[in-house]
């Protein structure tokens, strides 16, 4: 059995990643606070929105909660994957003992008839959903938020679902890791034109100009040649990254796949792969149940 983790293809991530485990330019990793977590992981997704130049039509089960899941275990599960490969790359979390949830929140998004229908192509709330429409108003319990400590290091996972995104945008992600000489930050707005562009910010007093050039132009080129830095302003640039690496997320599917297959034939996962994925699906639900209770 192997998890379907798309993200971990997506180019910024895996140069987040590298960067984060270079000592010269991220220093180490901070243990951060509930109010500044070491390590944040945002994603904002649409339910209207077109795929391939046509409206995503939905099924009306999608905005059932209880059939769907809640934001809290559903897409949040890439993220706190995110986290743990990213923080811990290849380490098996022992999640009794690492893992403790802090805070969890759970929040609708709401929906009118009129939406409902644009988006499922129904002309009615099925009966299903009647005991979460009020005045005529549907509540989709798909948001969520938790703060948790992994291996003392404090981490934030916030998952929004909105009805629909601005005209030329789409689903963004934001990710923020705070090291002790810099920060690595992938921001996906309106500045960057809605794709994610992962920036690299030094700290006050630290200067890893030389050593980040250094990292790019050598061992990062070598494996992802063409990458190359474009400094902003004192202390912050951008990690330039040629289009043939944003391969979009359907071709990750595929990524996925071949790596499977690898370890099919093989017969055998990684060590860590296994305890890792049940780490991961303890924080989501843990996170859920403290939802539930608050």
């Amino acid at each position: 059995l192997y998890d379907i983790m798309t993200e971990r293809y997506e180019i910024t991530t895996i140069l987040q990643k590298e960067l984060a485990h270079t000592p010269s330019v991220f220093g180490t990793l901070q243990q951060g606070t509930p109010d500044q977590p070491a390590i944040t992981k945002e994603s904002v997704h649409h339910f209207f929105k077109e795929v391939a130049g046509k409206p995503l039509k939905r099924p009306g089960w999608f905005f059932d909660a209880g059939r769907q899941g809640e934001g809290l275990v559903d897409v949040s599960t890439h993220l706190v994957d995110l986290i743990q490969w990213e923080c811990f790359p290849e380490q098996v979390i022992d999640y009794p003992r690492e893992i403790e949830m802090l805070d969890a929140r759970r929040w609708p998004t709401q929906m009118t008839a009129e939406e409902f229908e644009r988006v499922t192509q129904r002309p009615a709330f099925p009966e299903s959903l009647s005991g979460a429409v009020r005045d005529g108003v549907l509540d989709v319990y798909c948001n969520g938020e938790m703060i948790y400590k992994i291996r003392d290091v404090h981490a934030k996972v916030s998952v929004i679902w909105n009805y629909e995104a601005p005209q030329g945008a789409g689903d963004t992600h934001y990710s923020i890791m705070r090291g002790s000489r810099c920060n690595l930050i992938i921001r996906q707005g309106a500045e960057e034109d809605y794709k994610p562009v992962l920036y690299v910010e030094a700290l006050p007093g630290r200067e890893i100009g030389p050593a980040l050039e250094q990292v790019v132009t050598g061992r990062l080129q070598e494996t992802y040649p063409g990458i190359h830095l474009q400094q902003t302003e004192p202390g912050r640039w951008i990690v330039v990254i040629p289009a043939r690496y944003h391969v979009g997320h359907e071709a990750h599917f595929g990524q996925v796949m071949e790596k499977y297959l690898q370890y099919l034939r093989a017969g055998t996962l990684p060590d860590w792969e296994v305890p890792n994925m049940i780490a991961k699906y303890y924080t989501t639900t843990a996170a859920q149940k403290l939802a539930d209770r608050q």
